[in-house]
């Protein structure tokens, strides 16, 4: 049975390759962006069964309505992919206000209001699958990411919150944490070039010329095959509810919770001291 899929973010990268992935094998897509102009291709070769439609997740009301105007367009959902978002870089110190609340808007909150308007959808059903794009770097982190991290760090836990509510209901969650993909033309993006960037204060100079260093050291992964994963993904009956897209992340990860486990190891003298008493 084909399946009918509602997805953020539509109209580049991973997202594209999503949708192309799915209409490809015969499924029916509602692909939403900021704007729709680049999936006219889409429209001409798969017709009726792709649905284009203008959305910025940040607007709630808008969310709320698009997800609707989907379900009824084609009766049901079955797949939402969350796949909106974007990077902002800069160090702690160097983000305003504006540039921390504007990426926690659209990555958790839009990914919020996606899945508030979806639920009812999917409880009805019993059934249905939300997939919440995001990333590598809401496991570990690295140096001037500390806004993107907080809204992927954000989503890891909202997500395993959300896997356990609606379990009841038939309704499955995953987590998909990619690694680095070549979602600009094939190169391996780099995120000091590609990102959004807070004013710079030169106290950080070299905290930016080490990371530059290091970028680009990850093999970049094909988004088509990615996409091809994802397919395998949502057929499953009993999908992971985390899931690493792309290679030379897992030893990283590795690494992180081995250090984090001997760091709390070594302090339970003064955890046992906090809680007091006996």
């Amino acid at each position: 049975m084909s399946k009918v899929w509602f997805v953020t973010g539509s109209s580049r990268g991973l997202g594209r390759r999503f949708v192309e992935a799915a209409l490809a094998r015969g499924d029916r897509v509602a692909a939403t962006a900021r704007t729709v102009a680049g999936l006219d291709d889409l429209v001409a070769c798969h017709g009726d069964a792709v649905l284009p439609l203008v959305l910025d997740v940040t607007d709630r009301t808008a969310v709320f309505e698009t997800v609707e105007r989907a379900a009824k367009h084609f009766g049901r959902l079955d797949v939402v992919v969350n796949n909106a978002g974007y990077a902002q870089f800069g160090a702690v110190e160097e983000l305003t206000e504006r540039e921390l609340r504007d990426q926690m808007e659209t990555n958790l909150f839009g990914a919020v209001w996606v899945i508030q308007a979806a639920l009812p959808y999917l409880r009805e059903q019993r059934s249905g699958h939300i997939v919440q794009l995001s990333s590598a770097a809401g496991i570990i982190t690295m140096p001037l990411g500390g806004a993107y991290h907080a809204s992927k760090w954000a989503l890891e836990g909202l997500n395993e919150a959300l896997a356990a509510e609606v379990a009841g209901f038939g309704v499955k969650v995953t987590v998909v944490e990619p690694g680095t993909f070549a979602t600009r033309d094939g190169k391996n993006p780099d995120p000091l070039a590609n990102g959004h960037l807070a004013r710079t204060d030169p106290a950080y100079d070299d905290v930016r010329r080490r990371l530059g260093a290091m970028t680009g050291k990850l093999p970049a992964g094909d988004p088509a095959a990615a996409a091809q994963a994802l397919l395998t993904l949502v057929d499953l009956d009993n999908p992971p509810l985390r899931v690493i897209f792309g290679v030379g992340i897992h030893p990283m990860i590795q690494q992180v919770y081995a250090d984090r486990l001997r760091t709390w190891d070594e302090w339970q003298e003064l955890s046992a001291a906090s809680h007091g008493g006996t």
